[in-house]
């Protein structure tokens, strides 16, 4: 990952043409030069730095560091099936959170006071319907969607342009203390890495190949949000814009991004009804996921079709959808039994069931979906009762 001209499709490329990383770094010069390689990268694979290798590894050493390479079960799939995935993530605080349902939530860092207020909301009320924050950890409207996440007791995710041993900007060092005890620092980028204006736009796509959309509060005509948002349509996610005044400066990045066939948005419902279809995917890639895990793991596999395939599912989302994966599926169904009318805060209901986080995670929002169960302020959980 440290050597130069490698980017993260084409390391993967790489290794899998040469059949794995220590095929790769074993490879004869000769091998690597016909593999269209200039003569720096070769070196820095076949003479790597020791003292960088050893920083790395004393990093890693520590509690809460991961690395997550493209073949770890752990990598997020969302992320993995975008045109151009990282090789792999560095990561500081909890792995499995990358795997929650996310949405970006990303804008101006010089907002007006009411784009502070829609990004504080939003992200709040989000965070109550199951959905974890993910944004850039930049000043203005990602910092304010990160504190908004944590303030409501749910998760939040940033992807930092530079190495996790640096915080960028300076001013976020306590936000970051946060996200790492209540979500995941990642990056793509090696410890050491300092904030360079070329890593902020590979930054900005994995926020977006993250997450199942991206919501744009402000931005400018010349807002890098704006490339973010281009990204994410690039990768097949919904790209959401809410409207301003035609006079803020702010709302004219908004205004272009919904002309280009972002959808408006007015409120948290018009976001949630529209990432069905993506929310199904994760839901059937993580049951995938966790099959393979009992698999290894020697446990008796005994999800049910209907679960493995919420993948495939991309209409009929709403609450009168004929699929019960719920009543067939022994995870479902001890979710089910262990919610009630009362809220029951996400906490309890893993501690209760034994499932994973990222399993409850994605379960209730496939059952939030599909108007069974809603979500209340703390990130309480309850049935809805039918008839009123």
């Amino acid at each position: 990952m440290r050597a130069p001209r490698l980017g993260g499709a084409r390391l993967i490329e790489l290794v899998e043409t040469f059949g794995g990383v220590e095929a790769l770094v074993r490879a004869p010069r000769r091998e690597l030069e016909r593999a269209g390689l200039a003569a720096d990268s070769v070196d820095a694979l076949r003479h790597p730095d020791d003292a960088l290798q050893a920083a790395d590894a004393a990093w890693l050493n520590e509690a809460g560091h991961h690395l997550l390479t493209y073949d770890d079960e752990r990598f997020p799939a969302l992320l993995r099936d975008t045109p151009s995935p990282p090789a792999a993530l560095w990561v500081d605080g909890e792995p499995d959170a990358l795997w929650q349902p996310q949405i970006a939530v990303i804008g101006s860092r010089n907002p007006t006071a009411g784009g502070r207020d829609n990004a504080r909301d939003f992200a709040a009320e989000l965070s109550r319907r199951g959905l974890a924050v993910t944004s850039g950890m930049a000043s203005g409207i990602d910092s304010v969607a990160h504190r908004a996440a944590l303030d409501a007791g749910g998760y939040t995710i940033a992807v930092a342009g530079t190495g996790l041993d640096t915080v960028y900007p300076a001013t976020s060092r306590p936000l970051a203390e946060r996200i790492r005890a209540q979500g995941a620092l990642v990056s793509e980028f090696p410890p050491d890495t300092p904030a360079r204006r070329q890593n902020f736009p590979s930054r900005n796509r994995i926020i977006s190949g993250l997450s199942l959309g991206v919501l744009v509060i402000e931005a400018g005509l010349r807002s890098g949000t704006l490339i973010t948002a281009r990204l994410a349509a690039g990768q097949g996610r919904e790209v959401f814009a809410l409207p301003g005044s035609i006079h803020n400066p702010m709302a004219k990045g908004c205004h272009r991004l919904i002309r280009d066939g972002a959808r408006l948005v007015e409120t948290v419902d018009d976001v949630m009804q529209e990432l069905a279809s993506l929310a199904g995917e994760l839901a059937g890639q993580l049951g995938e996921r966790l099959d393979r895990e009992r698999a290894v793991a020697g446990a008796e596999l005994d999800m049910s079709v209907a679960n493995r395939k919420l993948g495939a599912r991309n209409s009929g989302m709403g609450p009168d959808h004929d699929d019960r994966p719920w009543e067939t599926d022994p995870e479902y169904r001890a979710l089910w039994a262990c919610l009630g009318y009362d809220p029951k805060p996400v906490e309890t209901i893993i501690r209760q069931t034994g499932l994973t986080a990222p399993a409850v995670s994605a379960m209730l929002l496939m059952l939030e979906l599909r108007g069974m169960v809603e979500a209340h302020p703390g990130a309480g959980y309850s049935r809805i009762q039918r008839g009123q």
